[in-house]
C-alpha cells in the first residue's frame, strides 16, 4: 500500500465516524482522485465507478465546466446568507424550474435530499392543514427526523421519533404483496391498497403521499404503467398533496430530466439533490407548484437553513445543468441504457441462473440475485459480500444493496466502459453460480 493510502486509512480509522456502520471492523478503500467514470487511489490503481458513489455523480468526476463554475464563484463571493438576493442562486432556481412541468416556478434550496423531503412534508402539512404522510415500505427518503420515518426500510425502526407517518406496499411484481401475476394486476391491486389505507386512516387527516418516482436504494423498481397516474387520481380525490422524490432518479439518471417525465403524472412538490450538481457541493431542494407557493405569499414559511442557496452550490448547479444541456448528457444516458446497458444485462441474465430479475432504465439498473430462481430466495448476505469484494478486486466499484447489484454508472459512461463492467460482472456471477448450484 502507498504511504498516502496507509496514512488515509490510519487517520480514517482513528478519527472518522462513518454512517450506517459498526465502526470497529471498517476498512475503507482510499480514493485520491477521479475523472469521468474512473477514480484512483494514491498508488495509482484505478477503479471504474459503477456506483456513481451514492448514485449521485451523474455528470462524472471532475467535470471541467462544473469545477470552473465553482472556482469562478469562489473568486467573486464564496458565501452569502439566504436572506439576500444572489444572482447565481436565482439563475440556479430558474434553470431547475425550467426543467419542471408548467406551473412550477419556485425552488426552495436545502443542503441535500433528506432536508428537501423534510421541507416538502412541512409544506404539504401547512398547505393542507393535515398531518399524516403516506409512503412505501420499500423506500428511502433520507436521514433527518421526518424523512427517516417516511423511509420504509430497516433504518426507520431505530429512529421513529416523528409523528404522523403511515406506510403502504408499492408495486413490485417480482415479489408481489398482492398475489399479482401481471403488471396490470400489480398496478390495480397496489392502487386499491393505497386507496383503502387512505380511507382507513381518514382522508381528512392525510396531508401527502410521498413516493420515489422510481424507488432507488430499495431496488430500482420501475412502476407499472398506470400506477403513478392512478396515485395522482387518488391524491386529487382526497385533496392530498403528491410529493415525488427525485433525489436519486432526477437529472439524467433515468435518461430524463425528471424520472416522472416518462410517466403520465404531474406532482405538487418535487424534491431533488444528488444529480442536480453531481454532489460537487452539498445541495438539494424542493420545486414548488404555484398553488402551494401561493400559500406562503402572505404567510411566513417556518423553515430555513444557513446554507440555503449557497452560492458555490448554486454555481455548480448552473454549470452542471448547462453542461448536461450543451453536451447532450441526458439523451446519452437514455440511449446508452437502451442500446448498451440493457442488452448487456439481459445477456447476463440469460447466462447466469443466480440472476432472478433485471430491471431499470437509463443508467439506473438492478440485478436481483437469488439462490434459487424457482423460489426466488434472495442470495445470502455472505455471498453478496463476496460479490462486492470480487468486483473491487477486478477494478470495479459496485453499488450493493441487500441481494442486488445496482448498475448505476455516471450518465457520461461510454460503451467501452460498460463492456469492461459487463466482463467483471460476468466473471463474478460465474463464481456465484457455482456457489448456489
Amino acid at each position: 500500500m502507498d504511504d498516502l493510502d496507509a496514512r488515509t486509512s490510519e487517520l480514517d480509522r482513528a478519527h472518522v465516524f462513518h454512517s450506517w456502520s459498526a465502526q470497529g471492523a471498517l476498512s475503507l478503500l482510499p480514493i485520491a482522485g477521479g475523472q469521468g467514470c474512473t477514480v484512483w487511489d494514491h498508488s495509482g490503481r484505478t477503479y471504474l465507478d459503477f456506483s456513481s458513489q451514492l448514485v449521485n455523480v451523474n455528470i462524472g468526476h471532475q467535470h471541467p465546466a462544473v469545477i470552473a463554475g465553482i472556482r469562478e464563484q469562489a473568486a467573486v463571493l464564496a458565501t452569502i446568507g439566504p436572506a439576500t438576493g444572489n444572482l447565481t442562486r436565482a439563475e440556479a432556481a430558474q434553470r431547475i424550474a425550467a426543467r419542471a412541468p408548467g406551473g412550477f416556478n419556485k425552488v426552495f434550496f436545502t443542503n441535500g435530499g433528506a432536508d428537501a423531503n423534510e421541507n416538502a412534508i412541512r409544506m404539504a402539512r401547512l398547505h393542507t392543514g393535515r398531518d399524516k404522510v403516506v409512503s412505501t415500505y420499500r423506500s428511502y427518503h433520507g436521514n433527518t427526523g421526518g424523512a427517516i420515518v417516511a423511509t420504509g426500510d430497516w433504518r426507520r425502526v431505530p429512529n421513529e421519533y416523528s409523528r404522523g407517518h403511515v406506510h403502504i406496499f408499492g408495486p413490485y411484481l417480482y415479489r408481489s404483496e398482492f398475489w399479482a401475476t401481471t403488471p396490470e394486476e400489480e398496478c390495480e391491486r397496489a392502487l386499491h391498497h393505497l386507496r383503502r389505507v387512505i380511507q382507513a386512516e381518514g382522508p381528512e387527516s392525510v396531508a401527502a403521499i410521498l413516493l420515489e418516482t422510481i424507488p432507488g436504494t430499495a431496488g430500482i423498481m420501475v412502476p407499472p404503467p398506470g400506477y403513478l397516474s392512478g396515485v395522482r387520481e387518488i391524491a386529487d380525490q382526497y385533496g392530498v398533496v403528491l410529493i415525488l422524490d427525485e433525489v436519486m432518479a432526477g437529472f439524467g439518471r433515468t435518461g430524463e430530466w425528471f424520472a416522472f417525465d416518462a410517466f403520465d403524472v404531474k406532482p405538487d412538490l418535487i424534491t431533488f439533490a444528488k444529480g442536480v450538481n453531481s454532489g460537487y457541493v452539498p445541495v438539494g431542494g424542493v420545486v414548488i407548484s404555484d398553488e402551494i407557493a401561493r400559500t406562503f405569499d402572505d404567510r411566513v414559511f417556518p423553515g430555513g437553513l444557513t446554507y440555503s442557496g449557497h452560492p458555490l452550490a448554486a454555481a455548480s448547479i448552473v454549470a452542471s445543468i448547462d453542461a448536461m444541456e450543451s453536451e447532450g448528457i441526458i439523451a446519452h444516458a437514455k440511449k446508452i441504457g437502451t442500446d448498451v446497458i440493457e442488452p448487456g444485462l439481459r445477456a447476463l441474465e440469460a447466462d447466469h441462473p443466480v440472476i432472478g430479475e433485471v430491471r431499470g432504465t437509463g443508467v439506473f439498473w438492478a440485478l436481483e440475485l437469488v439462490a434459487d430462481r424457482a423460489t426466488r430466495e434472495p442470495l445470502p448476505a455472505a455471498l453478496m459480500g463476496k460479490a462486492k469484494a470480487e468486483l473491487v478486486a477486478r477494478g470495479l466499484l459496485p453499488f450493493i444493496a441487500d441481494n442486488r447489484i445496482h448498475v448505476v454508472p455516471p450518465c457520461v459512461v461510454t460503451a467501452d466502459e460498460v463492456a469492461t463492467a459487463l466482463t467483471a460482472y460476468d466473471e463474478v456471477l460465474t463464481l456465484l453460480d457455482k456457489e448456489v448450484s
